[in-house]
Parts: structure tokens; sequence; C-alpha cells
């Protein structure tokens, strides 16, 4: 597993949480799944275990994770997650739709370009579908 980035500019324990976060959503890691150990981790990422317990504790703070005493940490149920990063997604595009035209780029102008480039990136037209609205 290499999920640290030394390069990268944040916190080790936050690419782990990130890391995390990606594979629950993806359905990698799926519900009630365990998770690697706080030692086993810090080991194999070659890293501090107060690290790898700091991020657990901010993927449980989050809603991601949760601990049984004894047993572990393990992934919560990743529905109402995935619709949370739904909605968030949507609202973040919004704004930028809103951005683009408060700048004087129409939206319309915008959501063409970004069928076009759907459509180039060959995602499945079922999975994209602007509905003739662009």
């Amino acid at each position: 597993m290499n999920i640290i980035d030394y390069h990268d500019s944040r916190p080790i324990y936050e690419q782990i949480v990130e890391n995390f976060k990606l594979q629950i959503l993806k359905g990698i890691l799926r519900a009630d799944e365990q998770m690697p150990s706080v030692r086993s981790l810090a080991i194999e990422l070659s890293t501090n275990p107060n690290t790898v317990q700091k991020a657990y504790a901010e993927l449980e703070r989050q809603g991601f994770i949760y601990t049984v005493k004894g047993r572990g940490n393990f992934v919560k149920n990743n529905t109402a997650m995935i619709d949370n990063k739904r909605r968030e997604l949507i609202c973040a595009i919004i704004e930028l739709l809103k951005e683009a035209e408060d700048i004087g780029i129409p939206v319309g102008e915008i959501l063409e370009e970004i069928k076009n480039e759907v459509n180039n990136l060959n995602i499945e037209s079922d999975k994209f579908d602007m509905g003739g609205r662009a």
C-alpha cells in the first residue's frame, strides 16, 4: 500500500485519511470490513503509529469508520456517505457554474464543453446524459 507522498505538503495523517475515504467511497472497502490494525498499517507505511491513530480518529469523526473496543476499526455503511459526497460535488459544480455566469461565460456553453469532454473520455452515455439541456 503506497499512500504516502513525501512531496505532498499535506500532513501524512491527512493523506492516510483521504486515501481511505476514497477507497470507502469507491466501494473498495465495504461496510463492516475490518481496517488494518494501527500497528500493522504503521509498519507497512513506515510511519509512527500515532500518525495512523490520528488518521483513524479523523475517519471516525467524519463518520467513515467505527471502533469496536478490543476488536479494531471497521468501515461504516457508506450509502449515506456516497449521497453526501454526491450533494457536495453538485454544490461545488453549481458554484463553479455561477462563477462562470458572473464573469460572462454562458452556462449552456460550459455545459456543452463539459459534455464534449466527457464524450472524449468514452464514458458510457447512460452514465452521463445531459438530456439535451446543454
